[in-house]
């Protein structure tokens, strides 16, 4: 008989070792998306375009894509928020729940060992069965032991549904990541935008108030007449005017960016008070885009680990069909007296295999097993709208960063021609050739000009930033065990 046991558990480890009910999950293939992605309908109207380099974005830049600007400002910025968001330490703590739950689905394949012991004094009753009054002591004490044996793989199907799990919440915090450095990327490039466009103003308001003085002195000396003065005053408060609103603008993006990075509102007023624009990149001809760079996307990464948990799931469902099959068993001690507990007679044990099976439960197996597979179809549908979704919004991106430079290009050749035209009208009021309005005429268009090339400039930028975005750009790799506290905000760089 005790060789049949252990003839029943050999068996039994063996068939639960190589056989798992469900199907065996198979990543779907990601198809390579359209290539040359700025040849496909996007006008190459600059010289430089068309003889731009034809290049392959590496997977080495688009991780750590802010580094393409050097400036040291934005990089800094970029690290603070990685290690001080509060939004990332909510992500963090979902992975390290997920981590728990796996810990907690490998622990099924471990048997169980329950410590229990007792004392009990109890008194039989005179009336009863026995008819015997009888008081007696009962001291008990020992373990418990069962271990399901995992011979059609439900448990294995478990972990792997949790493993699954895992890898799909550290993909979710790998894109809070992404979506983070973007967002600093383009609140920074905002701030810059609304710091040039402040300095338009204040140049376009210095030359028309030494206009306005001028008029002004000439008109005192007999030689100009009130018109042309009150015109270049409304002139000169209308650009006045729009600077308040900037201002407010440039604390809205400097209180914006000291919450992404984990700091009090206020703290970064002094370390970005001179940023500035660098040139902005020139666009290249992109060759297409990587499938194994889109794979890394977290999002798709994220979707991809999720349809691979619904196919595990789907397995554990099946599992409920078979019978369950367990080795339990106890050793411990009792006695009727205290004294005699730890003697060798006291010593009882039993050992055996045991089953259980739902031969009857009204279909709601082959039900749950539908709703999993139902689920399945799900996920796999989420996974390739993601991969569509994915591929539309590189597009738009690359499409809006191009065309964009373009139209910095005509920006520039416009400011270049609005200048020359205050210049000119400027002279030709001087010598009475023209009326003043074409000095107002001229010198509106070149501040209106001006504010639309600096906000060329900025929105290059950040067509730039949600290009590498829509690439998963600023992916992390950095997470093994997740921060608990954020960490303490350093000096940043002067």
């Amino acid at each position: 008989m005790k060789g049949s046991i252990w003839l029943f558990a050999l068996v039994a480890l063996g068939v639960a070792g190589c056989f798992s009910v469900g199907p065996d999950y198979r990543e779907p293939e990601v198809k390579k998306p359209v290539s040359e992605l700025t040849d496909a309908g996007l006008p190459l109207s600059s010289n430089k375009m068309t003889q731009a380099e034809r290049v392959t974005i590496s997977a080495e830049e688009v991780s750590a894509w802010w580094t393409i600007f050097k400036d040291e400002k934005l990089t800094w910025l970029v690290n603070q928020a990685f290690a001080s968001n509060l939004t990332m330490r909510v992500a963090a703590m979902r992975v390290r729940e997920a981590r728990a739950q796996l810990a907690i689905a490998r622990g099924k394949w471990e048997p169980s060992l329950d410590l229990s012991g007792g004392y009990t004094r109890d008194r039989t009753s005179a009336n009863g069965k026995t008819g015997l009054k009888l008081t007696r002591n009962d001291y008990m004490g020992g373990f418990d032991a069962s271990w399901e044996i995992d011979i059609f793989g439900g448990t294995r199907r478990n972990v792997e549904a949790a493993r699954a799990d895992l890898d799909a919440e550290i993909a979710a915090l790998d894109q809070a990541w992404v979506s983070l450095a973007a967002e600093v990327g383009v609140n920074y490039m905002d701030l810059l935008t609304m710091k040039e466009r402040l300095v338009v103003a204040h140049n376009n308001l210095k030359i028309q108030q030494e206009t306005l003085d001028i008029l002004a002195s000439r008109n005192k000396a007999g030689i100009g007449d009130d018109l042309a003065v009150q015109q270049a005053k409304y002139n000169v408060e209308t650009t006045r005017a729009t600077i308040p609103n900037l201002q407010v603008q440039i604390e809205s993006y400097l209180n914006s960016l000291a919450i992404l990075t984990g700091q009090e509102p206020g703290t970064l007023h002094e370390a970005l008070k001179d940023v500035r624009f660098s040139d902005p990149i020139p666009p290249r001809r992109l060759t297409g885009i990587d499938a194994e760079l889109l794979r890394r996307r977290p999002d798709i990464r994220q979707a991809e680990r999720n349809l691979a948990a619904q196919c595990a799931r789907i397995g554990v469902a099946e599992a409920e069909l078979y019978p369950h099959f367990y080795l339990t068993g106890s050793v411990g001690l009792e006695s009727l007296k205290a004294s005699n507990l730890f003697k060798s007679e006291s010593l009882y044990w039993n050992f055996g295999p045991s089953f259980s099976w739902s031969i009857f439960n009204g279909n709601t197996v082959r039900a749950n097993i539908d709703i999993q597979d139902a689920r399945y179809q799900s996920a796999l549908a989420t996974y390739q709208q993601t991969l569509l979704s994915a591929q539309g919004e590189i597009r738009d991106a690359l499409t809006a960063y191009v065309q964009e430079f373009h139209r910095f290009e005509a920006l520039t050749r416009a400011v270049e021609a609005a200048q020359s035209a205050v210049n000119i009208s400027q002279d030709l009021y001087k010598n009475g050739l023209r009326d003043f309005n074409n000095v107002l005429d001229s010198e509106r268009s070149l501040l209106t000009l001006q504010e639309s090339f600096t906000i060329s400039e900025g929105n290059i930028a950040m067509h730039l930033i949600k290009l590498y975005k829509a690439m998963g750009g600023g992916w992390a790799s950095w997470m093994d065990e997740p921060p608990k506290d954020p960490k303490p905000v350093e000096p940043i760089l002067n």
